[in-house]
């Protein structure tokens, strides 16, 4: 039977670390190494394999793809996201630098860079201001390395365990009195201006693609926006949203954590796709 999708596109939104895309150390694979998933590689650094998905998860994907407006979301730069290969890759629009950047068919849009400059200029301190915070007077030695991404925010690589008690939510107020938002993921330790946010980003290209339905997919706190800005929703049953039992009415939980989560995500999008496809009278 031929098919048709409704009038407004689906759009599918979806982080990648540990989302859809995973390094050896965060497969989470239990079984017997025999029983292990056939896999591809998903992204090559320095002439070697980094990080990869299930062969059937690609194949998931190739059919999402085609059949909706499927936006890759990252805290990721630029470079580090154009390592990543996926079906559809330099097609449509891909959220960068944690919604600082839009692509475009594989170009940043200027309008959206501009926006985003504004709004960033208007409201913010200056980026040298928090980096002077980070390895200034208050600099601890937990916070090992200071680092931004494409000038747009600051993250750092701390040592978890070591970080004093109460530094987070002191960096959290004097970060929030000058427009800045703090998030710690694993051993990052991220300062963004407010203003830059996934969602906001994701929100853009729904309203430009003029897409309905929103599905969005993601394991991590920078990833809560999204999710609550859409219509369906999944995560993982792994990351920093599952340890804070994130939860919202419209959203499910995957059975499986580790690479097996990122196929049970897809099955669940695809599934929700097929769901949305009206037959030809």
């Amino acid at each position: 039977m031929s098919v048709h999708s409704r009038a407004e596109p689906v759009m599918v939104a979806s982080d990648l670390d540990r989302t859809l895309i995973y390094s050896a150390n965060s497969m989470a694979l239990i079984a017997g190494d025999n029983l292990a998933p056939r896999m591809v590689v998903a992204e090559v650094y320095d002439g070697a394999p980094l990080s990869f998905m299930t062969r059937t998860a690609e194949e998931l994907l190739e059919g999402i793809v085609e059949r909706s407006v499927f936006v890759p979301v990252t805290t990721r730069t630029q470079a580090q996201f154009s390592r990543v290969r996926l079906p559809g890759s330099g097609r449509g629009y891909a959220v960068t630098t944690n919604g600082a950047v839009l692509l475009h068919n594989g170009e940043p849009d200027s309008d959206w860079s501009r926006h985003i400059q504004r709004s960033v200029g208007s409201g913010c301190a200056p980026l040298d201001d928090v980096l002077g915070h980070l390895r200034g007077a208050a600099a601890v030695p937990a916070v090992l390395r200071v680092r931004t991404a494409e000038e747009y925010f600051v993250y750092s690589i701390v040592d978890r365990q070591a970080l004093p008690d109460g530094y987070l939510d002191e960096l959290d107020a004097w970060c929030e009195a000058r427009g800045w938002t703090t998030s710690l993921q694993g051993r990052k330790l991220y300062c963004v201006p407010a203003p830059i946010t996934k969602e906001a980003a994701v929100n853009e290209v729904r309203r430009r693609s003029g897409s309905g339905l929103l599905l969005a997919a993601g394991d991590s706190r920078l990833d809560a926006g999204i999710l609550e800005l859409a219509d369906i929703a999944i995560r993982p049953a792994h990351g920093e949203l599952d340890s804070d039992a994130f939860t919202l009415p419209n959203l499910a939980v995957t059975s499986a954590s580790g690479i097996l989560a990122g196929e049970e995500i897809l099955r669940f999008v695809s599934r929700v796709l097929a769901e949305t496809l009206v037959p030809l009278p």
